[in-house]
């Protein structure tokens, strides 16, 4: 009879199986009733658990406004930074922890207006993370401001008339930039809206989600954009002339993968290591070292 204590016993370890829920914190969104950012929240969370990333393995970043409250409201590695600057904080953790899955949120205002120089060096360097902007096209935080995708005709009683200026058009200089994944989704069709994000994570490279979230609060007339939004219903393609034909033509209100291409990742093996660097690097530091 042989000792069982001898035996090879082979142990199984099984991955965790992770949900949606799984990726929420303790916090309950403030978020005002009826928010389209719930849903936003809701359809990233179903992403993650599709992907089966593990919460240690994600770091998301945000600025300021009603949107870049997310980390708060996510058991993953989260940084709720200042206003406009959620792309710098994102670039600098990619390169020091390029294993990990960098998302950046936040809104129209954080991150086309005092965060635009950034997004559009985000979108030429091409790192690897995804952007989700939550657009509802005004400052909710303080109450009723135009932001920078705001139609120039629209008037608060922070703009009784109007401001007179263009819209800022995110796609399409994402595209003029080098994104290289370029989607629009909408927060009133979460399981669409899931499968966006999902491929946006997935995809190698700088992903630009823009999704129309209604601010019901100061903007109670997007409600109506239920009626109005719809799907592409084509192909991502990796023509630029194509995907800026569709672009042109577009509405804001059509949804889907506009373009994503298979282009150069920064920094790629720019960082790597350097033998003659690493040399050279530790006498300067033996020459300033007290």
């Amino acid at each position: 009879m042989s000792d069982s204590s001898t035996l090879d016993i082979p142990v199984q370890v099984t991955t965790p199986i992770l949900k949606p829920n799984d990726y929420l914190s303790n916090n309950h969104p403030v978020w005002c009733p009826g928010c389209g950012h719930f849903f936003v929240l809701r359809a990233l969370t179903k992403a993650l658990a599709w992907l089966k990333i593990p919460n240690e393995q994600i770091g998301l970043i945000s600025g300021i406004g009603c949107s870049s409250r997310l980390p708060a409201y996510m058991n993953v590695y989260g940084f709720h930074g200042v206003h406009g600057r959620a792309l710098a904080m994102a670039a600098g953790l990619k390169m020091a922890r390029p294993e990990l899955t960098v998302l950046v949120a936040g809104g129209d205002g954080d991150g086309y207006s005092i965060g635009g120089n950034h997004f559009l060096h985000a979108c030429r360097r091409n790192m690897d993370m995804t952007y989700i902007v939550m657009d509802n096209e005004v400052y909710g935080m303080t109450k009723g401001q135009p932001s920078p995708t705001t139609a120039p005709d629209w008037h608060s009683k922070l703009a009784p008339l109007g401001t007179g200026i263009n819209a800022f058009n995110p796609l399409g200089i994402a595209l003029a930039a080098g994104a290289s994944f370029i989607a629009r989704g909408y927060a009133g069709d979460p399981n669409a809206l899931t499968q966006i994000l999902t491929q946006a994570i997935q995809h190698k490279g700088f992903s630009l989600v823009e999704i129309k979230s209604p601010c019901v609060t100061f903007r109670p007339e997007q409600k109506a954009w239920q009626k109005s939004m719809r799907s592409m219903n084509v192909e991502p393609t990796d023509d630029k002339q194509i995907a800026a034909h569709h672009l042109a033509g577009s509405d804001g209100f059509d949804t889907g993968i506009f373009y994503q291409a298979d282009l150069a990742v920064y920094p790629g093996d720019s960082l790597a290591p350097n033998p003659e660097s690493s040399t050279a690097l530790t006498k300067l530091l033996a020459e300033v070292t007290l």
